[in-house]
């Protein structure tokens, strides 16, 4: 018995790796988290039953994650290939690492297969390179969960020459706005939110730390804070990119049990 956990990457079904749409293509189920792209799903055996297991933010019926746990295990016992599919990578803030634990625990082996992270792979879409020489030489991976209740050591990482990527931000860009600041990174700092990154609904707003709490941003998005964003090159489609023009000069220049029967997809029991 062994359960594959792939990574779905950061949206667009092109950046899915090649074991990962080969197992999907033989899955006999799926279990997959609420970020996953519909187009990444349509890859998945028309014959595989589709079970939805994402969290919710304040949504009680959402599944726990133990109840996530024992699914698996049941799955991994009653299927012959099972597909754990998670967004980005599954060890990177996809708590790959607890369910690999509770498949192990009940005698069941895994498989990861890694994904492109939206860490990078959503920054990289829109042109933010995350270590550009010379301007950053550290990159910070945080969720959004971690920056209140000081999980998160902000002076430690509020340095001009780190570039921090917050994934899951959208709900917390004032109290980042304020730990940054309190933590002396200056106001100017340039800051990007990067909402559905390379799908064909991708959205940047830009902003500066002062300011950042402005942006009205929705799940999913990725918020990049450092001054490799104010080199961002210029898109000219998603994915291609031209160098940016030269300023103007002089004046003015600046459930199991419940669910849809669409392709056998059911809702896990929250």
């Amino acid at each position: 018995m062994t359960v594959h956990l792939v990574g779905a990457g950061p949206g667009d079904p092109g950046l899915l790796t090649r074991r990962g749409a080969q197992l999907l293509a033989d899955a006999d189920v799926v279990l997959f988290d609420r970020l996953v792209d519909e187009g990444v799903l349509e890859l998945a055996n028309e014959r595989a039953l589709l079970i939805d297991v994402g969290k919710r933010a304040r949504d009680r019926a959402s599944p726990s994650q133990a109840e996530i746990n024992g699914l698996l295990v049941s799955c991994a016992r009653t299927f012959d290939v099972v597909v754990r599919l998670k967004g980005g990578d599954p060890f990177v803030f996809g708590r790959g690492a607890e369910e690999v634990e509770a498949l192990h625990r009940a005698g069941i082996g895994t498989e990861v297969v890694s994904g492109v992270s939206s860490a990078f792979g959503v920054p990289a879409s829109v042109g933010i390179s995350v270590t550009t020489r010379g301007v950053a030489s550290a990159v910070a991976v945080l969720t959004g969960h971690d920056v209140t209740g000081g999980a998160v050591k902000w002076a430690r990482l509020a340095g001009p020459s780190t570039t921090l990527v917050v994934l899951m931000a959208t709900a917390q860009l004032a109290a980042i706005r304020s730990a940054l600041l309190a933590a002396g990174l200056p106001s100017s700092t340039p800051c990007a939110v990067i909402e559905r990154g390379t799908t064909g609904a991708e959205t940047t707003r830009e902003a500066v730390l002062e300011t950042l709490h402005t942006i009205g941003a929705s799940p999913p998005a990725v918020l990049v804070v450092g001054d490799v964003v104010a080199g961002r090159a210029v898109g000219t489609e998603r994915g291609v990119w031209t160098p940016a023009p030269e300023p103007a000069r002089g004046r003015g220049g600046e459930q199991a049990a419940q669910g849809d029967l669409h392709r056998g997809r059911l809702a896990a029991p929250g």
